[in-house]
Formats: C-alpha cells, sequence, structure tokens
C-alpha cells in the first residue's frame, strides 16, 4: 500500500487530507490519487484569496519526507488606461485601451458600449475600430478618428468573462493655450 500522505495548510498547521481521506470540515478540499501511480494532488475547489499560502505534502516515512509548494491566488480584473476620465481635443484620435488581467481563458468577445448603444453595431459614427489582442494578458482598443463633442460620455468595455469597467471621455472644444499664453493672462 505503501506510505500515507498527508497534505498540510502551514499557516494553521491544519492536516486537511491523509491519503484519499479529508480531515477538514472545509468540503473544498480533497486528495486525489489515481490508482498505480505515485502522483498525490490536493485539489481546492472554488480557491478563494484566504487560500493563498504555503501547502506541504508529507510522505510518512523515516525520516519524513515533504515537499513544500506556494499557491498564488490571481483574481481577474479589467480596466482601461487613464479612467476614470480621459480628456481630449476635439479633432483629435480617442484611443481606449482595455485590459484584462490574471483571466484563466481569453474571453471570447470584448464588446465596447458609448452610453447604451454598442459600438460595433453602430452605424451613424464612421471612423472607428476595435482591434482585441488575446493571450495571457487581453488588450481591446477602440479608436475614434476626429474627436466630436457627441463622442462625449460613458464608454464601457465588456469583456464575456469579466464584469465591465467604464471611462468618461471629455472632448474639449477650445484652443490650447502655450505655457507662455497662460502664464501671460493673468
Amino acid at each position: 500500500m505503501g506510505c500515507p500522505v498527508s497534505w498540510i495548510r502551514r499557516r494553521d498547521l491544519r492536516i486537511l487530507t491523509v491519503g484519499k481521506y479529508t480531515y477538514t470540515s472545509d468540503l473544498r478540499y480533497e486528495a486525489l490519487h489515481p490508482e498505480g501511480t505515485n502522483q498525490w494532488t490536493l485539489m481546492i475547489k472554488s480557491v478563494q484569496p484566504r487560500d493563498e499560502g504555503v501547502y506541504e505534502c508529507q510522505i510518512s516515512t523515516k525520516p519524513i519526507k515533504a515537499f513544500v509548494t506556494y499557491l498564488r491566488v490571481v483574481e481577474p480584473r479589467v480596466e482601461i488606461l487613464r479612467a476614470p476620465d480621459l480628456y481630449v481635443q476635439r479633432d483629435s484620435m480617442i484611443n481606449l485601451t482595455c485590459i484584462l488581467h490574471d483571466v484563466p481563458e481569453p474571453p471570447v468577445f470584448v464588446l465596447w458600449y458609448h452610453g447604451n448603444k454598442n459600438m460595433s453595431l453602430s452605424s451613424s459614427r464612421g471612423g472607428f475600430s476595435m482591434v482585441i489582442e488575446k493571450g495571457p494578458t487581453t488588450i481591446s482598443y477602440l479608436l475614434l478618428q476626429n474627436a466630436r463633442e457627441e463622442d462625449s460620455g460613458i464608454y464601457r468595455c465588456a469583456p464575456s468573462n469579466l464584469n465591465a469597467t467604464s471611462i468618461r471621455v471629455h472632448v474639449l472644444n477650445g484652443k490650447v493655450l502655450s505655457s507662455s499664453e497662460f502664464i501671460g493672462s493673468s
């Protein structure tokens, strides 16, 4: 049968499993051992940030053999660069960049909304494009040429696998003062 294998959570020295038996009331923990192998896996269902930390696999030999591993728990998040507010001059390019961090897999799609209007379905606003670069970090760009006042408002980046996030765009209609003009205006 071999020597029993145990999994221990180091932060509180809690014995989680011994062999295939679970010794904690937290039913998310389970030891997996495919028959005929020497592989023992600790499975934690519905991992939470509080599960982060050091875990130890012990083999009950003399002396005891132990393997220590660190579980890092990352939470997927989405952000739009320069949020919450972006100020652009009229007739300039609006470049909105949405970044998806620590996603287990790339989204099937990323939609952009201006107010309640889906930008990919909008035919009234020409001169825009959307680009998505999928990978461990997924990036979606919404580019609008020749910014106009009606482009002001709330834009939302809505990935298929995360909650949406937003940015408020302000299109400025005025002359940009140089620093010397600004100082001399007093």
